[in-house]
């Protein structure tokens, strides 16, 4: 886990009291499984560091929240693993897999409702702000998903197309977690906009730094299929680079030979795919699209009202996303 490791220790602490019942064991245990697994906790921490960064008084008034938003986000990922096929999730067999797709739809849609639950039990004078903030990050997380599944069905994603898709499936989730801790925290409408965009241009830079983790991350820690993304003919940000640019004649029947030709063996098409990618310098580009929406995090964060000392924890975890290799 990425962070303050007192509040990480909090979640974790949280999330091995949570209560589920025993039975039916196929809808509980997939449950049990996917969140014993070791992912980074980054979106219920946001949630603490929120409501920190504003002083609130009792951190565990967070909590509910914090522990809703990382049930949601297991919810997603349980379904996205479904839509996309993947084999591995944090290293370890998806639940799809492990049990069947009917059982994990539904431990996915028990999850949901367990996200509700939290957050009905949050200070009552919150929920309503808090819902409301949810529902829309919850939706708007469905239709970056739907976007995503579109785009896999025709032939041509822009740049600004997919920034658009990745801002709706994963980085809403992070400026709505942030938000809601400051909303706990009593924070002013002006600085909850700020930490809102701080963890949505953060998001994005971390999703295109995922897309260049599929092929440049260390298989031993980045717990998914390495090149997986291009396995699937996935329209990344190095793909839709990687397009426009391709002007020889070879180059361009490498292309699309890659994305057609079923008997070209999984490693295989990752290393040609890969040298194209270097051939045409993308995955630089690519950075350097990673430091600008860093960047933009950066000047949200510079404008929120509080002191510039109590703003390092966001800093720090933003560094550590931006240098990661898992």
């Amino acid at each position: 886990m990425f962070g303050n490791t007192l509040y990480a220790e909090k979640i974790q602490y949280a999330l091995e009291q949570a209560s589920f019942p025993s039975t039916p064991d196929n809808l509980y245990d997939p449950i049990r499984y996917m969140l014993s697994l070791s992912g980074k906790r980054i979106r219920p921490l946001l949630v603490l560091l929120g409501a920190d960064l504003f002083n609130i008084n009792n951190i565990n008034d967070a909590l509910p929240a914090s522990l809703a938003i990382e049930y949601f986000h297991n919810f997603s990922l349980i379904h996205d693993d479904i839509m996309d096929n993947a084999p591995l999730r944090r290293g370890q067999v998806v639940v799809h897999k492990k049990w069947n797709e009917n059982i994990a739809i539904l431990s996915g849609d028990a999850l949901l409702v367990k996200a509700y639950e939290q957050l009905a039990s949050a200070k009552a004078e919150y929920i309503p702000e808090l819902l409301r903030i949810f529902n829309k990050l919850a939706l708007e997380v469905c239709e970056g998903q739907q976007y995503d599944m579109d785009f896999e069905r025709i032939d041509s994603v822009t740049e600004d197309q997919y920034i658009e898709m990745i801002r709706l499936k994963t980085s809403v989730l992070l400026g709505g977690a942030l938000e809601m801790g400051a909303v706990i925290a009593d924070a002013i409408p002006s600085d909850r906009t700020h930490i809102c965009n701080f963890g949505v241009n953060l998001g994005i830079a971390f999703q295109l730094q995922d897309d260049i983790l599929d092929i440049y991350g260390d298989p031993s820690t980045f717990g998914k299929q390495i090149g997986g993304d291009i396995i699937a003919n996935k329209k990344t940000i190095l793909y839709i680079l990687l397009k426009p640019k391709l002007v020889e004649i070879d180059d361009i029947q490498e292309f699309e030979k890659l994305l057609t030709d079923k008997d070209v063996e999984s490693d295989e098409k990752v290393r040609r795919m890969k040298n194209l990618y270097q051939k045409y310098h993308v995955v630089e580009e690519a950075s350097r699209l990673k430091e600008k929406y860093t960047h933009l995090a950066y000047k949200s964060l510079e404008k929120i009202g509080v002191n510039e000392s109590q703003k390092k924890e966001l800093y720090s975890l933003a560094d550590n996303l931006m240098r990661r290799t898992q």
